[in-house]
């Protein structure tokens, strides 16, 4: 399994205490949205929302590890696995604090489509760009 190193873009999630659910874990629709705040932030270094593109997330998907709890802080390692004419799969990795380990990965395809149009639409070149310029950090080539 691939660990924090392997990725170029961590984020850093805080787990609040009303993240839980009846259970008393963090509820797994929680792991979604954090998630999605990791995948805007890699979203916006890329400038992303300011091209001519919408993104729309074809496909999600969640792998649980290990159960979350209050107080916690995760890292959330972000990387693009693959890029396509119009699409690029991003897989994300999220390590708790306070359990020092992994305890969920996750994986989205997201779709570029034109603003106007909602067609689908290959990536800006500008885009596709700095998404190899940001996975050369790691030196994980796509």
């Amino acid at each position: 399994m691939l660990d924090l190193s392997d990725y170029p873009v961590i984020y850093p999630q805080t787990v609040a205490w009303g993240d839980m659910d009846a259970f008393g874990h963090v509820n797994n629709v929680m792991y979604y949205r954090y998630i999605e705040s990791a995948r805007i932030f890699y979203m916006d270094m890329l400038n992303i929302f300011q091209q001519d593109v919408y993104t729309v997330v074809a496909s999600n998907q969640c792998k649980y590890i290990s159960p979350l709890f209050y107080p916690d802080q995760l890292k959330i390692g972000v990387r693009v696995e693959e890029l396509r004419n119009s699409a690029f799969r991003m897989s994300y990795l999220l390590w708790s604090e306070s359990q020092q380990k992994n305890v969920a990965i996750g994986e989205a395809v997201i779709v570029c489509v034109n603003k106007e149009t909602m067609l689908k639409t290959e990536i800006p070149e500008i885009i596709h760009h700095r998404i190899t310029e940001i996975e050369l950090q790691v030196k994980h080539l796509i």
